[in-house]
């Protein structure tokens, strides 16, 4: 079951987090931004976010408490947005260890984060999750058109609450693809460079 919560943020700062927050000096400044509040569903900001996410960590426990981070990718934008509150992603056949479906059958608590390294930004998403095993219509739907993977099931997230964090100790780091992109872009003007320069100096020579 669900507990209530006064704040949105209360999902990960519990009376033991609280506690602790206080005893180290940082309570008064997250109780003034408890107050503005976390925010629930998902905003214009976020959906763009996601869109562009090609990997995300999605992590769960077991029913006594063992947690499970497992890694999730896909094409960018396989993570979708269904409703303001609800996200969904295609779960592809894989190693069949079935450790997060074991989990979210006991525990439906979970946990999505998203790193964009490239521009040090990352965003935490609370809420609850199940397996959707029965409909092909919503698995065929989630699928990333062209993508080389063996749908086998769908996984619904519902939002509990969302943050993001600052870029501190981030690292910037480049997805290989969009650097290859980048390299292939750089060397098609420096082509173009080199054939303006070479039609230049032709027609400086039949001048």
């Amino acid at each position: 079951m669900t507990a209530t919560h006064t704040y949105a943020s209360d999902v990960a700062f519990t009376p033991a987090v609280k506690s602790i927050q206080t005893r180290k000096g940082s309570r008064e400044g997250y109780a003034q931004a408890e107050q503005r509040g976390w925010r629930t569903e998902v905003d214009e900001n976020l959906a763009t976010f996601l869109a562009e996410a090609n990997s995300l960590y999605f992590a769960t426990a077991s029913a006594d408490g063992q947690p499970y981070i497992q890694h999730r990718g896909g094409p960018k934008g396989f993570l979708k947005v269904l409703d303001k509150q609800t996200l969904a992603f295609t779960d592809y056949a894989g190693n069949r260890q079935y450790i997060t479906q074991g989990n979210l059958s006991e525990n439906p608590k979970a946990y999505i984060f998203v790193m964009d390294y490239a521009h040090r930004r990352r965003v935490k998403i609370w809420g609850e999750a199940r397996v959707v095993e029965d409909d092909d219509a919503l698995t065929t739907s989630l699928m990333p058109r062209g993508y080389r993977a063996r749908p086998e099931q769908v996984i619904l997230f519902k939002i509990a609450a969302w943050d993001t964090n600052c870029p501190q100790h981030i690292p910037q780091k480049f997805d290989a693809a969009d650097v290859a992109a980048a390299l292939a872009a750089r060397d098609q003007r420096i082509a173009e460079l080199e054939a303006e320069v070479a039609a230049l100096k032709g027609e400086k020579v039949a001048g």
